[in-house]
Order: C-alpha cells, then sequence, then structure tokens
C-alpha cells in the first residue's frame, strides 16, 4: 500500500505566479515498498501542493535523508508542471550561459533584465556567426541577407531587440511578466532553430541524399 504523511508546509518556485513562495501541502505518497513502483524514480516521496498566492497545483519529490528519513523542505524538485529543459548541447555554451541567466533574472521576477540579458544572446549569436555589426539592427539584416535566418525569424529577432532596448533605457514603464516570458520562449526557439533543427534538417537531407543515390546506383548497375 501507500503511506500518507502529513507535514509542514514547503518552499517552491511556483511556475504560474513566478514566485519563489510557499506552497500547502495536499497529500503526501510514500512508496511502503510494497511493490509501488513511481515515476520517476525519485526515491520514493512525492507531495501534491498548491501555491499559496495563486493555489496552482504542483507535484513536488525528495530524496531520502538515510534510510528512513526525507528531507522536507530542504530538498525538493518539481516534476510537474515541469522546470526549465536543458538547453541542447549543440548550442555554444556561451550562448547557453547568457540564456540561463535570462532565465535567472525571470525566475526573480527581474523582467526588465530578462529582456536585457535576452537582448545579449541575440548579439552573441550574430557575434558567434562572424557578424559583428553595429547597431544590432544591422547585425540581423545581415544575418537574414547571408541565409542564415529567415524572414520570420528576423522579425522575432527585430522585436525581442526592440524589447531589449525599452529594458536598456529608462522609460518608467515597466517590462510586463508576459513579455519577459515570450521573450525567452522566442530566443530559444531560435537558439534551436539555429543550432539543433538546422544541423538536423541538413542530416536528414544528407541521409535521405545517400539513401537516394544507392538506390539509383543499383537500378543503374548491369543484370550479371
Amino acid at each position: 500500500m501507500i503511506g500518507m504523511f502529513q507535514e509542514a508546509e514547503y518552499l517552491v518556485q511556483c511556475p504560474k505566479c513566478n514566485s519563489r513562495t510557499i506552497a500547502v501541502p495536499v497529500t503526501r505518497y510514500i512508496d511502503d515498498g510494497d511493490g509501488f513502483t513511481p515515476q520517476p524514480p525519485w526515491d520514493d516521496l512525492y507531495v501534491v501542493v498548491t501555491c499559496k498566492i495563486c493555489h496552482e497545483y504542483m507535484l513536488i519529490a525528495h530524496p531520502k535523508d538515510g534510510a528512513n528519513s526525507y528531507q522536507f523542505r530542504r530538498q525538493n524538485k518539481r516534476l510537474w508542471p515541469a522546470s526549465d529543459r536543458d538547453m541542447s548541447s549543440k548550442i555554444p555554451e556561451s550562448l547557453r550561459h547568457e540564456h540561463g541567466e535570462a532565465r535567472s533574472c525571470f525566475r526573480s521576477s527581474a523582467y526588465t533584465a530578462t529582456v536585457v540579458m535576452v537582448r545579449r544572446t541575440l548579439e552573441g549569436v550574430c557575434s558567434e556567426h562572424g557578424v559583428n555589426k553595429k547597431p544590432l539592427i544591422a547585425a540581423l539584416q545581415q544575418m537574414q541577407a547571408d541565409g542564415l535566418i529567415e524572414g520570420r525569424l528576423l522579425e522575432w529577432a527585430e522585436e525581442l531587440r526592440v524589447l531589449g532596448n525599452e529594458g536598456a533605457h529608462f522609460t518608467g514603464r515597466r517590462v510586463a511578466r508576459e513579455d519577459a516570458q515570450d521573450a525567452l520562449a522566442l530566443a530559444e526557439a531560435l537558439l534551436d532553430y539555429l543550432y539543433v533543427f538546422s544541423a538536423q534538417f541538413a542530416e536528414f537531407k544528407k541521409r535521405r541524399n545517400s539513401r537516394d543515390d544507392s538506390e539509383d546506383a543499383i537500378k543503374a548497375a548491369p543484370d550479371n
């Protein structure tokens, strides 16, 4: 059977209101060794909680601390909704670092800093491709001229650049959470396109062409 625990509140990062806040436990379950196999394997303890601010439901997990005790509060991992995914190692480390700082700013509710870091990421993308024109819009247009980004991606990058400029200069207006969140998502999509999907598509075409060449060679071979 699955045992149920009653324990204190938890400190978690809420993905909905983006706050490091207290979450109230709803239910806790622990595997007592009677055949229950949890997924993913987080050493048996799972807790359903709700955020005290926005009431978002979350599923968190704890590792064991010793043979029979658990580290409540001090160590927990949010299993659902999922945390930020790891960026592909195909993306240069320097760009992953810049985007990681943008994520950190967002998690800290520093939305102006988030969009500034996204803009820095765009500058890094251009630099990594050997495009160092100034201002940034000229570099992005050169990226399009070189066939590195298409029209829609240039439009995305341009909007991110403008938002980053607004964040970098005092205007008296705050950057909205939704704008910062969308900036992160669009920048991540741009990085995936340039370094992951473009390479994957090139490999796909290479494999297909190689297969077609082999089939043509077989068809052209004289019968024995």
